[in-house]
């Protein structure tokens, strides 16, 4: 398997693992922000709209007007970048929307990554306006883009949790 099957797979199966976790969610679960813990499933949601678009599009082949056309990307910026507050998010959108804007941006990075050859990997990123905070080479955002989104698949499964909806992996306690 070549480096960039193997960031194609892991990739889709990391956008499996979000639908796996949002999906059981009931949308008027969505915005509940549990004491404690200072964010909700539509923040999480959005977040990832901008984050994959960001570490998996933006930074390897630039912006994308088709995109853009379709998600309004500054708006969410302003409710779901790293230095948001989530409760302010709270009835801006709708689990439908959010769902449907990250499946398009999920479909281009696919789309980005299946594009890319060999030797893209090496490259230096796309010029942004905000510096990469981990990657420096094409291979390391996307690489980047894996990790962050299980990651905020953890937050999501924790969120889960204490909304009263566990995710079931299948396994028996003794």
């Amino acid at each position: 398997m070549t480096e960039i099957e193997m960031l194609t797979k892991q990739t889709v199966e990391t956008y499996e693992w979000v639908y796996k976790l949002i999906d059981p969610i009931p949308s008027e679960k969505w915005d509940e922000v549990p004491q404690g813990i200072e964010s909700n499933v539509s923040w999480q949601v959005g977040h990832l709209v901008i984050s994959v678009y960001y570490h998996s599009v933006m930074v390897i082949v630039g912006h994308q007007g088709d995109v853009l056309e379709q998600v309004p990307m500054r708006d969410y910026t302003k409710l779901f970048s790293f230095n948001t507050i989530p409760k302010n998010a709270v009835g801006k959108t709708s689990p439908e929307e959010l769902k449907k804007y990250l499946k398009i941006v999920e479909d281009k990075s696919v789309e980005v990554i299946t594009s890319l050859a060999p030797e893209n990997l090496i490259a230096a990123l796309e010029p942004t306006k905000m510096s990469h905070p981990v990657a420096t080479t094409k291979f390391e955002a996307l690489s980047w883009n894996i990790k962050h989104t299980m990651w905020h698949c953890g937050q999501i499964a924790m969120l889960k949790r204490i909304i009263g909806k566990p995710h079931s992996f299948g396994l028996s306690r003794t």
